[in-house]
């Protein structure tokens, strides 16, 4: 009765408190990108590391491939070992990364650091999307973890905000201020760490795995927390009976991504390739863009980064509610769709020059307004439609896929783009970025999964239930 005792359990302060130990690794991810692109331009100076363009955007694409890695390995010890061991040592390992960026001296160490950085949030996104799913009542999955996700964009306006302080000048030289920047987020994984020593063990993980008092008591605890405020109804369905195993062996693995839930991991590749394409092409260079084509100052470019950033916050924060009110399905075929429309209708008024700087940051906050939805909703797609034994595991790979297949490139490719001086050139990248978001879109609609205000075991059953 583990799964049923922990979603029928209403809303509560527990509830909130994990939601933040946990999504604080989000806000860290959103820091971390924004601090690569708002430093873009000092970066490039010659009193910063002196890269180039290509080199800039290079080291967006390490931190990338280290995440893919991080993602795989991360994401297949924590199905085997435990969420809560693993969401310890993926923030460790970003923390102590972070602070070696902050003393980098040349392309190859800033690159080196930057992978290894994204090594650590590639395992935090496998530990904590499958910890946060099996904690949070089914009822409000879908708004929980769209406000997890959303805090990627606090991050984000955090680091756009303390990168302009610092690049101004006044309180720091920029040659200094850039590794402050870096060396802060650092000092945040470290204060975030000593939250998440309170979080327990996701239940459902323990009685997969034969814990069965442990699960009993960490449930007990957390129903005890919760009936301080409010009044428990009792849990409804059959007791879940499951086979003990120690660790899931590859076959099973793959017999179920690759034969039973063929369909289902067809859908989970198309949405996470397009939002990843979508994502890391515009955000990881939108520095290049404003500064490239419209001139603007090193210093002044956090600025141009902060309403974007903005724009995605409130995005899920407004939106996210509709996915249990409204449904999977409807929802992230709009958020998808949406997009890749609005980018497609500003590409005119972009390679025409019809846009000023101030225009070009309105337009890309209204879509991403949209789209941060939408990329949030293709990790809550891929963190509920597969099996128990396999969560993590499914989150890595289709993670490491999308980005793969639409995040790695992105940043290079859109870096020789923008070196071209072509406003043309860019604008078919844009395309490719529009019509892999259309595409999610349709996928969507046609083999979605309906999972809102369902319990996890019963939109994918456990390979091990008997």
């Amino acid at each position: 009765m583990v799964p049923a005792r922990l979603d029928r359990l209403p809303w509560s302060r527990w509830h909130l408190r994990i939601v933040i130990a946990l999504g604080t690794s989000w806000l860290l991810d959103g820091l971390q990108v924004t601090l690569a692109g708002s430093l873009a331009g000092i970066l490039e100076d010659r009193n910063g590391l002196a890269l180039t363009a290509p080199q800039v955007t290079a080291g967006a694409t390490t931190y990338l491939a280290g995440a893919v890695l991080g993602a795989l390995f991360f994401g297949y010890l924590t199905d085997r070992l435990g969420r809560r061991k693993l969401f310890l040592v993926t923030l460790a390992t970003y923390s102590l990364a972070t602070l070696a960026t902050a003393l980098s001296w040349n392309f190859l160490s800033f690159a080196l650091f930057r992978a290894l950085t994204g090594f650590g949030i590639g395992g935090e996104y496998a530990a904590i999307n499958s910890a946060v799913d099996e904690l949070i009542p089914g009822k409000v999955r879908g708004t929980v973890d769209l406000i997890v996700n959303a805090t990627f964009w606090l991050g984000a306006i955090f680091g756009s905000v303390a990168s302009f302080e610092l690049l101004r000048g006044h309180l720091l030289p920029p040659h200094i201020g850039w590794r402050v920047a870096f060396a802060t987020a650092a000092v945040l994984g470290f204060g975030v760490l000593f939250l998440r020593l309170a979080v327990p063990e996701s239940p459902r993980w323990l009685m997969l795995r034969g814990h069965d008092e442990e699960a009993e008591k960490v449930v007990s605890l957390i129903e005890k927390s919760v009936a301080r405020h409010a009044t428990l109804s009792e849990p409804q369905g059959a007791p879940l009976k499951l086979a003990v195993r120690d660790y899931t062996p590859w076959g099973d693995v793959f017999r179920n991504m690759l034969g039973a839930n063929l369909q289902r991991s067809l859908l989970a590749l198309v949405l996470m390739v397009g939002q990843s394409f979508f994502f890391n092409s515009v955000f990881f260079t939108y520095g290049l863009i404003v500064k490239k084509f419209f001139g603007v100052t090193d210093a002044r470019m956090p600025l141009h980064l902060l309403p974007f950033a903005i724009g995605s916050f409130f995005g899920p924060m407004l939106l996210g509610p509709l996915f249990d009110r409204v449904g999977r399905k409807p929802m992230i075929a709009a958020t998808y769709g949406i997009s890749g429309l609005l980018l497609l209708a500003t590409i005119y008024p972009f390679v025409h020059g019809m846009l000023s700087a101030r225009g070009l940051d309105i337009c890309f906050s209204v879509i991403f307004f949209v789209a941060s939805s939408a990329a949030s909703a293709a990790y809550l797609t891929v963190s509920e439609i597969f099996p128990l034994e396999i969560r993590a595991f499914a989150i890595a790979i289709f993670y490491a896929l999308g980005t793969l297949a639409g995040g790695v490139a992105a940043p290079v490719f859109f870096g020789f783009l923008i070196a071209s001086g072509s406003r043309g050139n860019v604008a078919w990248g844009y395309a490719l970025g529009a019509t892999l978001m259309i595409a999610g879109a349709i996928c969507e609609l046609l083999i979605g999964v309906e999972a809102a205000g369902q319990s996890l075991e019963a939109i994918s059953k456990p390979l091990q239930s008997r």
